[in-house]
């Protein structure tokens, strides 16, 4: 059902499940709250793939465990919040459906579109709050990710585009460039 709280119409993850099963619109879900997200630009998508590509590489190379989703698959933070990040890892396997995840995946890669708050405040706030262990911020404007590493007193650390980026729930035996993921397009 549809509830009132602050003021808003405040809906469970439940009932937001069942409304955006057929729905074209890309959305997420902040604490009840439905949030229409931005159509992704090709440098956007260009940046998401390859590090989706880097990834799943690096894990079948290392019989690893963990599942990499890419774009459009629905992560359960709980407290009535679903994300839809760009790119996560989620290595413990009994979070996962054909659906979604259901808790905190290990690392999420978020590409900065028009919804800078939700990327640098609010999902930082959420990924903490459930668990994630890693978050990056890969900002297109200023060329630079801010990489998250929860429970590190050094966090975070912001690198280039030109910089290799350690994946530290790895123990840092990949790194990755985001330039090598980039095209020059002609505007």
């Amino acid at each position: 059902m549809l509830a009132r709280k602050d003021e808003k119409e405040y809906i469970s993850s439940e009932i937001y499940f069942a409304l955006t099963r057929d729905w074209e619109r890309r959305t997420e879900l902040h604490e009840g709250e439905i949030v229409d997200l931005a159509s992704p630009t090709a440098t956007h998508n260009d940046i998401a793939g390859g590090l989706y590509s880097e990834f799943k590489s690096f894990i079948k190379k290392n019989s690893g465990k963990c599942s990499v989703k890419l774009l459009n698959f629905d992560i359960d933070l709980g407290n009535d919040t679903v994300v839809v990040p760009d790119v996560a890892i989620i290595c413990d396997r009994s979070k996962l459906s054909d659906k979604r995840c259901t808790g905190a995946p290990d690392l999420i890669v978020e590409i900065v579109s028009t919804n800078r708050n939700d990327d640098y405040v609010k999902k930082l706030f959420y990924y903490e709050k459930a668990g994630v262990k890693e978050y990056w911020i890969v900002d297109i404007k200023y060329k630079r990710i801010t990489v998250y590493k929860f429970g590190n007193e050094e966090s975070p650390t912001i690198y280039g585009f030109d910089e290799f980026i350690p994946v530290g729930i790895w123990d840092n035996k990949l790194t990755v460039c985001i330039n090598d993921f980039i095209e020059i397009y002609d505007d």
